[in-house]
């Protein structure tokens, strides 16, 4: 089983003691956001997990555990979104210079390959364009040219739950010819810092600036770092061109608090912010408790992915 730790909440940065708790107990309880009254229970064991991938803004919360994840086994690896966003998007995400410094030391902790940037989303409005963002990220690739091998970028998509922000916002769409031309700048600056350059979620075809189509959840990674092959498939809950093999998610939506304007991940800032406060470290639910009425499940894909070499 591949874990996913979280597309919809940041677990490392807000949850990383729950999540430690998840661990030392073996399992975690995911609710089903389409139902409430569904629960998996998801084994957590290193003999039922492949690998846990990481999505965060801030690893330095998870940071301090991670000889204890590595004690019991596990492998993993990162990816960090860092973006070039001031508080009027990005409300309550840390200082960017302090999380620079939090993934050159995971980097230098765990390597550089398990360490990979996102540039996500990419929008802009008006005092946010072309050239702002090409400086951000050749000044950002720059810090980073040491301390990993890849950035994926995505370009915003207008949820319906995230329109009215937007619109607060004064957000723009740009035609193909703006996001070509950040392609083609991006391009040359990641080669400049020896990073590869992958796009998330997007049909665009870009290969003529040497940009790959990516894999958040990618198998060739996770074959690599476990050193065995698996047999995977495109995961079917994700989007038409999102190339990410299948996993598990543990996360729960409304609990993230960085308040980012662009999140699909939040449709309600008020639960949000009373989920987190009021989370429970011992619970098996992130961010809630058993009630009592639900019918719990027991997830079945554990270990069936990997496949012995010999």
């Amino acid at each position: 089983m591949i874990l996913s730790v979280s597309r919809r909440t940041d677990i490392p940065a807000l949850y990383s003691e729950w999540f430690m708790n998840r661990l030392r107990a073996g399992k975690v309880l995911v609710r089903n956001p389409m139902n409430f009254k569904q629960i998996t229970s998801v084994p957590l064991s290193p003999q039922n997990v492949d690998c846990i991938v990481f999505w965060t803004k801030d690893p330095g919360n998870l940071c301090k555990h991670l000889n204890e994840i590595d004690r019991m086994g596990y492998t993993y690896y990162f990816t960090i979104s860092i973006n070039p966003y001031d508080k009027t998007i990005e409300r309550n995400v840390g200082d960017k210079k302090g999380i620079l410094k939090s993934v050159k030391n995971l980097s230098e902790r765990i390597g550089r390959e398990r360490v990979i940037w996102r540039y996500d989303p990419i929008l802009f409005s008006e005092s946010i364009d072309t050239a702002y963002h090409i400086k951000w990220f050749k000044n950002v690739s720059r810090e980073l040219e040491q301390y990993t091998d890849k950035c994926v970028i995505s370009f915003l998509d207008e949820y319906k739950k995230i329109k009215k922000n937007l619109n607060d916002l004064h957000i723009v769409n740009p035609d193909f010819k703006i996001i070509s031309s950040i392609a083609q700048g991006f391009s040359e600056i990641a080669n400049k810092y020896s990073m590869k350059l992958a796009t998330c979620s997007h049909d665009f075809n870009f290969t003529q600036f040497c940009i790959d189509r990516n894999k958040c959840i990618d198998d060739d990674l996770i074959e690599k770092l476990i050193g065995r092959k698996i047999q995977s498939k495109k995961d079917p809950f994700q989007r038409k061109d999102c190339g990410c093999i299948e996993s598990k998610d543990i996360g729960a939506y409304n609990t993230c608090i960085h308040d980012c304007q662009y999140c699909y991940a939040n449709s309600n800032k008020a639960l949000s912010y009373k989920n987190h406060k009021n989370h429970d470290l011992l619970s098996p639910l992130l961010g809630d408790k058993l009630r009592g009425d639900e019918t719990i499940t027991l997830y079945k894909r554990h270990r069936s992915l990997v496949i012995d070499d010999k």
